[in-house]
């Protein structure tokens, strides 16, 4: 039986469809359901192509390639395989380009399909297509539809078999707008508290009953619960999530692993903040609640 791969350049698709949904430039500003996307990405393949899917590969990049929660929660998924290359401190993606390049070639020269899907819009892919056909192997180019012009170097989309775009309006339900994150006011620094200070030394200020200390900010603490919440339900199975249920209270032993996942997605450590725990709770259950149609509520302190 004939087989096919799907091979997608994520900083491609995602930077692309966030400029036509949301007008976003950066990936912070826009959330995305990958799962469901993916499985959109799958049934939309299935629909074109005759023949025996063989997996996706989803290529992305991470710092020091450390997977993030939904890069782990995609790496989870049947039939997809993730590759990660470097992010740089500026952002940018280091790697990713070479290791669609060797998959496609790789995949053609050994047979592996007879069609490949190719999301991406760099002309650097070039060499690898020619390659591929050479081998045998049609190769056929999706994008994304662009805000105005192309997105798509235009000699990747004349080497291609054939070309797609996929509309806008078949993404939207897969992106949208991150929460902005609530300002938190910085400690003053040395020079401020000393400044105008005369001989004699200030009373130290008192601390005001009730204070909390300085932490991560609400918006990306909920955010990390919800992630820790899909990851638990596409590798626990809905039927263990779905046991936790009503809520909002959490056993100790489920609300301790939440809080260890949670940390390190943060990077560090939440529990001299106990209003934070409450937060990531009310992420967690956020999530649980949607995955089940059921009302959102909030955690017990």
């Amino acid at each position: 039986m004939a087989k096919y791969a799907v091979l997608v350049d994520v900083g491609y698709l995602y930077a692309a469809a966030g400029e036509v949904l949301l007008g976003a430039k950066e990936r912070k500003e826009y959330r995305v359901a990958a799962d469901e996307l993916i499985q959109f990405l799958q049934k939309h393949a299935m629909e074109r192509h005759q023949g025996e899917l063989l997996r996706v590969y989803w290529y992305d990049a991470a710092r020091d390639r450390v997977p993030t929660v939904d890069q782990r929660v995609i790496a989870q998924l049947h039939y997809v395989k993730v590759r990660l290359g470097n992010l740089n401190a500026r952002g940018q993606q280091k790697g990713v380009d070479a290791q669609i390049r060797s998959d496609l070639e790789a995949l053609a020269r050994h047979h592996a399909v007879s069609d490949t899907i190719l999301i991406a819009g760099d002309e650097d892919m070039v060499p690898a297509v020619e390659a591929a056909q050479a081998y045998g192997v049609r190769v056929h180019l999706w994008g994304v539809e662009p805000p105005f012009g192309t997105n798509q170097a235009e000699r990747l989309v004349w080497e291609s078999d054939t070309v797609e775009i996929i509309t806008a309006d078949a993404l939207r339900p897969f992106f949208t707008r991150a929460p902005i994150p609530v300002a938190v006011t910085p400690p003053p620094s040395p020079a401020q508290v000393f400044a105008g200070r005369t001989a004699k030394p200030a009373a130290p200020p008192q601390k005001q009953a009730g204070q909390p200390k300085l932490g991560p900010s609400r918006p990306r603490v909920e955010e990390v619960g919800e992630h820790v919440a899909q990851k638990w339900i596409l590798t626990r199975g809905r039927d263990n999530i779905r046991d936790l249920l009503p809520g909002p209270l959490l056993p100790t032993v489920i609300d301790t692993e939440l809080l260890i996942e949670a940390e390190k997605e943060l990077g560090h450590s939440l529990r001299p903040y106990p209003e934070a725990r409450v937060w990531l709770r009310d992420g967690f259950w956020a999530r649980v609640y949607r995955e089940f149609d059921l009302g959102v509520g909030v955690s017990s302190k």
